[in-house]
């Protein structure tokens, strides 16, 4: 079971989803304060096991939010974003070198996500 990592940021706080083994599966953004953090985790909680829309496919079909997108960044690493309903990007993923990488990713937040505990600044 993996777990949640809030921790203090610059200007608020952020999180980590961090697996077993203890790698860091995704990073949130910053929120202004720690309620905002934990509505951010639920929302990762809460559309952890949503579709996926891969951009890096030529006419690609575009899905509803929530939804997770699989992108090139400009090193052209694979990386993922999951959107909530609202179009926010709850978390975002590091840089993978395949496609299978980045989508081992997504499979684990859908793995871990859903009954990860939360843990304060470690």
């Amino acid at each position: 079971m993996g777990k949640f990592v809030m921790k203090p940021a610059k200007n608020g706080m952020m999180f980590n989803l961090v697996a077993d083994n203890g790698r860091v599966i995704c990073t949130s953004q910053v929120y202004a304060n720690e309620s905002s953090c934990m509505s951010g985790i639920e929302s990762v909680k809460t559309n952890s096991r949503s579709k996926t829309e891969d951009q890096t496919v030529e006419g690609h079909k575009t899905q509803t939010n929530p939804k997770f997108e699989i992108f090139l960044d400009k090193g052209g690493k694979y990386r993922f974003h999951l959107k909530a309903m609202n179009g926010e990007i709850v978390a975002a993923s590091q840089g993978y070198a395949t496609k299978e990488s980045c989508k081992k990713g997504i499979a684990s937040i859908s793995k871990n996500a859903a009954n990860a505990f939360i843990v304060k600044g470690e």
